[in-house]
């Protein structure tokens, strides 16, 4: 049986409107898909340490009664845990599937997320070093927005990444959302008629995607070629969030973005 979800159950992430970066803010937007889509109401809380409160070092995290728990897969078991969980009635070929598509995603689009913001340079000048270290005084913005930097940077060194062009970036996230889009076809989700954690990793980042504002549209153009998730993402907008919030953790209030619905 599940066991009872506290009311008092926040989310942690970093400050919206000045601070947070594209790659953090679309794992947030996962992880809040996904409780939205179990039906287990959450606060979003703004931190502008909200990445050195965390367990592992990385947003979003989840505080729910005595337990604190960071990123969606380890979100996902720690909800199942508690008896809630959105890929029950997937078979065992099915949940394989689904991890795949997952791994898809983490390895193509949030990877070019992070070289986006901290590989390209007029980016990275213009955009993520400002946001980054927008809560802390000189020299601490730059001190931290070049460690993390270097962090990222070795990261894709080790993956094979630090050679790509932005180019090649962009090819890679164009294949990843025709995969996706091939998948999806004209179901309502990726496993057809209930949503799954895949949907919610899914639309944290395409709409997160499309509607953050960079220095090109190069990005989001690419998603825009494939309706079909466009579309899933405006009727994963409307089912999961839109009303169902009155607070300001709705994307709709969410002055850095844009709906979708316009």
């Amino acid at each position: 049986a599940a066991e009872p979800w506290p009311e008092n159950a926040a989310l942690y992430q970093q400050l919206k409107e000045e601070q947070i970066l594209l790659s953090d803010n679309a794992s947030s937007l996962a992880v809040q898909a996904f409780l939205q889509m179990c039906n287990l109401p959450i606060r979003v809380i703004c931190r502008a340490n909200a990445e050195y409160m965390s367990p592992s070092g990385k947003v979003p995290f989840i505080h729910v009664g005595n337990q604190v728990v960071s990123e969606l897969g380890p979100i996902v078991q720690f909800v199942k845990a508690k008896g809630h969980s959105l890929s029950d009635g997937l078979d065992e070929v099915q949940k394989a599937e689904m991890k795949a598509y997952m791994e898809l995603v983490n390895n193509m689009l949030l990877t070019a997320e992070l070289y986006l913001q901290w590989c390209d340079d007029v980016t990275v000048e213009e955009i993520t070093h400002p946001r980054y270290g927008s809560p802390y005084p000189w020299p601490l913005n730059r001190i931290l927005s070049y460690q993390k930097q270097w962090e990222v940077r070795r990261k894709m060194k080790a993956i094979g990444w630090a050679g790509k062009t932005l180019e090649q970036v962009l090819e890679d996230v164009d294949q990843c959302c025709h995969a996706l889009s091939q998948r999806l076809g004209t179901q309502p989700y990726f496993f057809n008629k209930q949503p799954t954690e895949l949907d919610a990793l899914v639309f944290g980042h395409l709409f997160t995607i499309l509607t953050t504002q960079l220095i090109t549209d190069e990005l989001s153009e690419k998603v825009k070629n494939y309706s079909n998730l466009t579309a899933f993402c405006r009727r994963i907008e409307q089912q999961y969030f839109e009303g169902h919030e009155k607070d300001s953790s709705t994307i709709a209030a969410r002055s850095s973005k844009k709906s979708l619905l316009r």
